[in-house]
């Protein structure tokens, strides 16, 4: 969403004034009258990320229903830390109180020991008088080192990218480069989308065939809508006809490509490979700087693609505090309780799962 004068004024403040430890922070509950400030201390807190903007509260409550708890440290009148929680319950699923759900990163983001304390002592409060199955913080790196934590299922794929599109095409290990060298000689072309309509069913019929439930529609039309120009798709056409198609996340100097897919043709002419070096190249144009490939299971086709791409995998720790359950949850499809479920998944003509997805996907988190 373009930022207001408000907003810029409240980065400026943010940035200018002195901390001073000494005082003690208070945790608050967010209102839409925070929007502004807490958006501006996310644009400088180092351990922010886009799946802290305060638009994400919006989406989870317009697009899922899902209840939320967005807290944020106060000090002398201004913000030190946030905190975005989404309440996810379901029969199927169990009852978690997440930051943030759907979303990759999250957890606590604060500007000192104190205020990132505070935080994390108000969600575990919440959490138990909530009497949730768990609380879950999605960091980037270990904070809670006493607690569970979730650390060798997923990784994060995260590279610099140069001002000059052909060191970036250098920077591509051979064999890759070799495909993206493909898809341009096969004359692919990629256009930016102003909605969803190409991506949507394209996406939809990727997710299916690997066995995953659908995001709604609206969903992907609440992103848009929230995020304005720092969520934009791009898409790729072969002889006109569209083949792949991705949804992009813009923050700070980061291009995070978040949901892609690609139709059964695109991978005869290299459809992703072309896909993706398309956002490398338009993002470095735009003055991005840093390429975030976002989370994969380790040792999966996911993770192998990016690895071919020359990115490193980083370990992402996903932290849990226990309150009814016993156990970290286990709801991913590797775990082998679900493989028939993913099986039949797959078979299911595109119409059925595209209207039984949303009801499940929802309750994911």
């Amino acid at each position: 969403m373009p930022r207001t004068a408000l907003a810029q004024e409240a980065t400026e403040e943010a940035t200018a004034l002195p901390i001073d430890s000494s005082t003690p922070v208070r945790v608050r509950e967010y209102t839409p009258n925070d929007a502004d400030r807490w958006d501006a201390f996310v644009d400088t807190c180092p351990d922010a990320t886009f799946f802290h903007r305060a638009g994400w509260q919006r989406v989870l409550t317009e697009a899922f229903g899902h209840p939320t708890h967005y807290l944020y440290t106060e000090r002398d009148g201004r913000i030190t830390g946030v905190l975005p929680l989404g309440h996810v319950r379901s029969r199927l699923f169990g009852n978690a109180l997440v930051s943030v759900p759907f979303c990759v990163y999250g957890g606590v983001a604060a500007e000192d020991e104190a205020s990132a304390q505070a935080l994390t002592t108000a969600a575990r409060d919440l959490a138990e008088t909530l009497q949730v199955d768990y609380l879950e913080l999605r960091h980037r790196e270990r904070r809670n080192p006493r607690w569970p934590c979730k650390d060798s299922l997923y990784v994060t794929f995260r590279k610099s990218i140069d001002p000059d599109p052909e060191k970036n095409m250098l920077a591509i290990p051979r064999k890759q480069r070799a495909m993206v060298r493909k898809g341009i000689k096969h004359e692919l072309a990629s256009e930016i989308d102003a909605g969803v309509e190409r991506f949507f069913p394209i996406y939809a019929d990727s997710v299916r065939r690997l066995g995953t439930p659908v995001f709604s529609r609206r969903y992907f039309e609440t992103l848009r809508k929230v995020f304005g120009p720092d969520c934009d798709v791009v898409t790729v056409t072969s002889d006109g006809e569209p083949i792949s198609s991705v949804l992009n996340f813009h923050f700070r100097d980061e291009v995070l490509p978040y949901y892609g897919g690609g139709t059964e043709q695109a991978r005869a002419v290299a459809g992703y490979d072309f896909l993706y070096w398309e956002v490398m190249r338009r993002a470095a144009e735009d003055g991005r700087r840093l390429f975030d490939y976002g989370r994969s299971k380790r040792d999966t086709g996911s993770y192998s693609f990016k690895k071919n791409w020359g990115f490193e995998p980083e370990p992402l720790y996903y932290e849990y505090h226990l309150v009814r359950a016993k156990q970290i949850p286990d709801i991913n499809p590797l775990n082998p309780k679900y493989r028939l479920f993913i099986a039949g998944w797959k078979r299911l003509p595109l119409p059925v799962a595209n209207w039984l997805g949303p009801w499940i996907s929802r309750a994911l988190g």
